[in-house]
């Protein structure tokens, strides 16, 4: 009997092919939408995810108060993971990780016989591998770093460097580093790090190393190390928290201003923003966004879906009464059309499987994922119970609400559709438009946020820049190293840049303008309240740094050679020199661990991106930086970039020239963004292309079911116009009262969003105007589309008994 059902279920979607058409293709394009996204959230929500340990897993994060607010970084001393371990009964394992030194480069050549091969890798606790849950193909987790001079590689270095896995254990491997050399045994060999961790290296050195070979690595004060632990399982990490707030202050009473506290390690992916010291989203925000475009887009296709089964099934009428004239049950009936809904609803289902499939590698080209089609068998289950949910929901009125009429009224033609059931319609429609309207104005004002963000003036000129890094050995005071305290090398190589074709400036820095590193705190000036603490971003410069980024200076000078500049010599932004409230600033002194002279006055620039605002800076001068930042000459890229290359390998054999240009780096800056507004805009089009099909298929049903009327308006005199106006005036209001819905709606959500740019784009009034007007003009185009096709009938034909 179930069979007879789905065969007549069949035979009636091939007979009513327009409706079918129309349902296949929106119901199936919005479930391969939200599948789609839903594979996107599930990715992005297991970051990190998977440590055995995930739930005791914490980093211990710093907060640094001062008269500015409350600064969090991810930071700590190195002492601190084993003070933590001896002190602290709750916790179980700790370590002190270093992928950084010093912010200095990770980049250096391993080797092993006559194999060199270029690795990052991190300085790290004995307990490393008893925290993190990367797997040990080889060695013991518990000894494989207990030793300083252990390594342990990854299985594709192993590969690399002995061309297996199976016999590197116990041979021994050259490090050359920019500041250390060293002969270290492998113990151990680790499967490479998932692609759902945030954390990619090639090998792993005990952190006595580090403490070994920079002098200042042991203080309290020295900031070099992320510090992770596992706490016993009942720990109240709240209770904890409270613990080891003021911590730090007992090692030394000058960190009073720091407070300590505790992130899940698999958390700070997605929930990595901190304002004023309290947790303030991150990339959470976007999954949440699009788990209710999801949403959003599956409601839309369900709506449409629902609209025309239930108007095609008022239709159904006289069917239901000839078939309960003859006898059917009403049981007989619901099930009947119960069956056609959730036939349509499954034919949905393997037409957006087959979507998925064909567009996956778009989709992860747009996300920047790796999303493989195993990963939809996943939300096969979740997808099935949707789809039936849909199929149901669907056919509910058909199967429950025609069903119970009775035979001989509807005969008779007694019938009509109800006011409540054209009011559900029409609402279904509005919903479905309001929807859509605010996809467009979302995807317009994100599209223009990102605009300005990558045509506002910076302060700086970031066209042109080539950006590298020096791998070889450098010595400053910063970290003390011991290998080799001369940097001729490094100023010959500097020094020759400029001699390179296409070469127009050279600077330097240890970091990076777009990274908003390091900071300064502790700086005292004259007529500074002594009770109040600053916090100062404070990058490191070398020569030509202004001249190089075209900075301004509104006073005095910048770094240069014929002054024999030192460490004492600074420059302060606008926004330092307003804070301070100095007055004639160049030539005074301030207190920055030591006496430092203040030589210039540089105008306001962005140091980042534009979601953090322009904060007091200090250009503190470093000529030993290690990251170079060349200005070529527009047009010449391509020829400038091979001579740097050839330039670059006489003074470092071996290292591989890895550069970018600073316009892409600060576009990256911005890489949710972008992506949030690709999605949106392909969504956008997604959302309205299901709403319009929807209002075609009910203009095509409204047009059929009014035949009879048109054809008698025709011959009373009506004209095509007439007819156009009659059957589209009802739709387009319905349109415009969605516009009308949507545009507070999308405002209020827009100028929510944008809060988190500091420097953000002025919403214009043509950013709401625009959408709307094209949400009206489609349902116009759509409407008229079969509306005309009506009104040109002839009237004989709409006249015709039926």
């Amino acid at each position: 009997m179930l069979k007879s059902y789905f065969k007549s279920a069949w035979r009636r979607l091939l007979r009513d092919r327009q409706f079918t058409i129309l349902n296949l293709i929106g119901l199936s394009t919005g479930l391969a939408g939200a599948l789609l996204i839903c594979l996107w959230v599930s990715d992005e929500m297991s970051v990190d995810k998977f440590h055995e340990k995930d739930r005791q897993l914490y980093q211990v994060m710093n907060n640094l108060k001062t008269s500015q607010g409350i600064h969090t970084f991810d930071i700590t001393p190195v002492p601190l993971s084993e003070a933590l371990v001896k002190e602290m009964p709750e916790v179980e394992y700790a370590v002190a990780v270093n992928d950084f030194f010093n912010w200095q480069s990770k980049d250096g050549i391993l080797s092993s016989g006559n194999k060199h091969i270029q690795a990052q890798g991190w300085h790290a606790g004995k307990d490393f591998f008893n925290v993190f849950s990367y797997d040990l193909i080889l060695g013991n987790k518990d000894q494989a770093l207990a030793d300083e001079n252990d390594i342990v590689i990854s299985a594709t270095l192993a590969k690399k460097l002995f061309y297996t896995t199976g016999n590197a254990i116990g041979k021994t491997l050259e490090w050359n580093y920019p500041f250390y050399k060293g002969v270290f045994r492998v113990s151990g060999i680790f499967k490479d790090p998932p692609a759902n961790s945030t954390s990619h290296f090639d090998f792993v050195l005990n952190i006595g190393v580090l403490l070994k070979n920079d002098r200042e690595a042991k203080n309290w004060t020295n900031y070099l190390a992320k510090t992770y632990l596992t706490l016993r399982k009942g720990t109240n990490v709240g209770q904890f928290n409270e613990k080891i707030a003021g911590y730090l202050k007992t090692k030394n009473p000058g960190l009073d201003p720091f407070s300590l506290f505790l992130q899940q390690y698999s958390a700070k992916y997605l929930n990595g923003k901190y304002e004023n010291g309290v947790p303030a989203g991150g990339r959470i925000a976007y999954v949440r966004l699009f788990s209710i475009i999801a949403l959003f887009i599956l409601l839309i296709a369900c709506i449409n879906f629902m609209n025309l089964s239930t108007a095609q099934a008022s239709g159904k009428m006289k069917e239901v009464g000839v078939k309960k004239a003859i006898g059917a049950s009403r049981k007989s009936l619901i099930i009947q059309f119960l069956a056609e809904s959730i036939l349509m609803a499954f034919l949905s289902l393997f037409i957006a499987f087959a979507i998925i499939a064909l567009i996956l590698p778009q989709f992860n080209a747009i996300t920047a994922k790796h999303i493989e089609p195993d990963n939809v068998a996943g939300f096969i289950l979740p997808a099935v119970a949707i789809t039936l949910f849909t199929g149901i929901i669907s056919g509910c009125y058909p199967a429950f609400y025609l069903s119970r009429f009775n035979a001989v009224a509807v005969l008779k033609g007694r019938l009509s559709t109800s006011f409540g059931e054209l009011w559900v319609r029409k609402g279904l429609v509005v919903v479905q438009f309001t929807i859509s309207v605010i996809f467009i104005i979302g995807f317009l004002i994100i599209n223009e946020q990102i605009k300005y963000s990558q045509t506002k003036n910076l302060g700086y000129n970031k066209d042109n820049i080539l950006c590298f890094q020096w791998k070889g050995a450098l010595y400053n005071r910063w970290n003390g190293l011991s290998e080799g305290k001369s940097n001729d090398r490094f100023e010959a190589f500097m020094a020759g840049l400029k001699n390179v074709p296409g070469v127009i400036s050279a600077t330097n820095m240890p970091g990076n303008i777009l990274d908003q590193i390091p900071l300064q705190s502790g700086v005292s000036w004259r007529g500074q309240a002594t009770d109040q603490n600053y916090l100062f971003q404070s990058p490191m410069v070398g020569y030509d740094f202004l001249e190089t980024l075209d900075m301004r200076l509104k006073e005095g000078r910048s770094f240069s050679r014929m002054y024999n500049d030192d460490y004492s010599k600074i420059i302060l932004n606008e926004a330092a020199v307003k804070m301070m409230d100095l007055k004639n600033p160049v030539g005074k002194n301030i207190d920055l661990n030591g006496k430092s002279q203040i030589i210039g006055v540089v105008k306001d620039f962005h140091y980042g991106s534009l979601h953090n605002s322009i904060e007091p800076l200090i250009l503190r001068f470093d000529p030993t930086g290690p990251n170079i930042m060349v200005r070529i000459k527009a047009g010449m890229e391509r020829n400038t970039v091979e001579q740097l290359k050839r330039y670059y390998s006489e003074f470092l054999p071996g290292y591989t020239f890895d550069f970018t240009f600073m316009d892409d780096d600060y576009q990256a800056l911005y890489a949710s963004e972008m992506r949030v507004a690709a999605l949106s805009r392909h969504f956008a089009v997604l959302a309205i292309l299901i709403s319009c099909l929807g209002l075609f298929g009910l203009t095509a049903f409204t047009a059929q079911k009014r035949q009879r009327e048109i054809g008698i308006r025709k011959v009373l005199g009506a004209t095509v116009s007439d007819v156009l106006i009659m059957l589209s005036g009802d739709f387009l209001k319905l349109v415009f009262f969605a516009v009308v819905i949507a545009l507070p709606v999308a405002w209020w959500a827009m100028n929510k969003w944008l809060q988190g740019f500091s420097d953000r784009v002025t919403i214009n009034w043509w950013l709401f105007i625009v959408p709307g007007m094209m949400a009206l003009l489609l349902a116009l185009i759509t409407v008229s589309f079969q509306s005309i096709k009506v009104a040109i009938t002839n009237p004989v034909k709409s006249l015709r008994v039926e």
